[in-house]
């Protein structure tokens, strides 16, 4: 059995250095150490280990299947050793919780930057490390407990998390300006289909939602090209390589007033919920409950903005004009 008290930090830099280049020379310079240092730690580590971990060959290293093995342990446990001192350097600077937000791209470009600060202007003392992800690896990190609090899409299943409504969006039609389409007010999504696509990458739940569509139109999702991001999309689309749906918070104004036209859909699926989730029967920290719970209460305040100006506008509709003098 492996004492784990024989191993150091050094020797796991070295080692995940040693991986990454493939080269003892280059590791050693990383580790600002000498060749015959390094390799004298490598062979240290080893011995403790009962493991070769590398093939030295005339022109470098190569590694064997433990060296590979041990190498991803060593990388998380630096990455943790790395986190624990900026916790602790947090704390000293008063600092008292941190929350993790894993979220898909849609909330992370519409909503998220302007509710975070809003968030944190209220709550100075807590640190936020947010990650952006696809919605299905969003869920999987909440489900690992990478994640405390998860933002994805509404269809992504989620069946281990308690889930809350965060916000709506309308997914729209964009066009260039020249495009056959762009002269509509609305468009049916089944009437784009005989036209190319620009899509975000497979495993995006936007894509599983056209594509679920199509299927649904009974035609054919003509994907030209795929990209990252939602402004890789409009840059594609912006070159006339094809059109795309997307949010319309995603676009760009200054593209919607020059180049491209993003058109309403009439379809029901079009308008989406963003979903918030925590993993079932887990205890949240103070901060990471006041983040969900702040979250998950912005929709409903907006909605009661929305019918409160409603009404006002009704009442100054109403309201008699004074009498003549």
């Amino acid at each position: 059995m492996l004492n784990l008290l024989q191993l150091d930090l050094a020797s796991l830099r070295l080692l995940v250095l040693a991986a990454n280049s493939q080269n003892l020379t280059k590791a050693a310079d990383g580790a600002h150490m000498t060749v015959s240092a390094a390799s004298k730690r490598l062979a240290e580590l080893e011995r403790v280990t009962d493991c070769t971990l590398f093939i030295r060959l005339p022109r470098g290293l190569q590694l064997t299947p433990a060296g590979r093995g041990l190498a991803e342990h060593a990388r998380l446990i630096l990455e943790g050793v790395e986190r624990m001192a900026h916790d602790a350097n947090d704390f000293s600077h008063g600092i008292r919780g941190h929350v993790r937000l894993f979220a898909n791209t849609s909330a992370v470009i519409q909503f998220l930057p302007k509710d975070l600060n809003t968030f944190l202007a209220a709550n100075p003392h807590v640190r936020i490390g947010m990650e952006e992800a696809l919605s299905d690896s969003t869920i999987q990190a909440v489900e690992d407990g990478r994640a405390d609090i998860g933002i994805f899409a509404d269809n992504v299943l989620a069946p281990n998390l308690e889930v809350r409504p965060y916000r709506a969006d309308q997914l729209v039609l964009l066009v260039p300006n020249d495009h056959p389409l762009a002269e509509f007010s609305q468009v049916s999504f089944a009437d784009t289909l005989d036209y190319d696509y620009v899509a975000l990458n497979q495993g995006s739940s936007l894509l599983r939602r056209i594509n679920d569509a199509a299927h649904e139109a009974r035609k054919l999702l003509k994907v030209r090209i795929q990209v990252a991001s939602f402004d890789g999309i409009c840059r594609m689309i912006e070159a006339g390589l094809g059109i795309g749906i997307l949010p319309l918070e995603a676009v760009r104004h200054g593209l919607l007033e020059t180049t491209l036209k993003a058109v309403p859909l009439v379809d029901a699926w079009a308008s989406r919920t963003l979903f918030a989730g925590v993993a079932v029967n887990t205890r949240l920290s103070p901060e990471a409950a006041n983040l969900f719970n702040f979250l998950t209460s912005l929709e409903k305040i907006e909605l009661q903005q929305v019918a409160d100006a409603h009404e006002l506008t009704a009442i100054g509709q109403k309201r008699p004009l004074p009498p003549a003098i």
